[in-house]
């Protein structure tokens, strides 16, 4: 899954994972719009812009750490400004290189990969 809420930007994500693997992948521009596809048909792994459409993914990245699916921020904030709980997760920040995008996917999140269930706590914003 990619949150993103710049469509270029969510398009561009999508065409790398999309070449680097044959992954099914779901782009959400809101917070609101991920709980939607995390209860409706779930996912292995995301990509999370920090701000987008209705605030923060934070607590959406807290939801998806604790039920052990893997994720990354792709993000244009400070990696200082992610709260300490959540740093341990990889950070590209934009403008981000693409062979990153597919070396974090590839190597860090496909091989780690679970389903993420149902994800109520981090979806209460929406």
């Amino acid at each position: 899954m990619i949150v993103e809420d710049d469509p270029m930007v969510a398009i561009d994500i999508e065409s790398i994972l999309l070449g680097a693997a044959e992954a099914d992948v779901s782009v959400a521009s809101s917070v609101r719009d991920a709980c939607r596809v995390i209860n409706e048909r779930g996912f292995d792994a995301a990509f999370l812009d920090i701000d987008v459409l209705d605030g923060k993914t934070y607590e959406l990245a807290r939801c998806l750490a604790e039920r052990g699916t893997p994720f990354a921020f792709v993000s244009g904030a400070r990696r200082e400004e992610v709260p300490a709980a959540l740093r341990e997760a990889p950070f590209l920040p934009k403008p981000y290189d693409p062979a990153e995008i597919e070396r974090t996917y590839l190597n860090r999140l496909a091989p780690q990969a679970r389903p993420s269930g149902k994800c109520q706590q981090g979806c209460q914003q929406g």
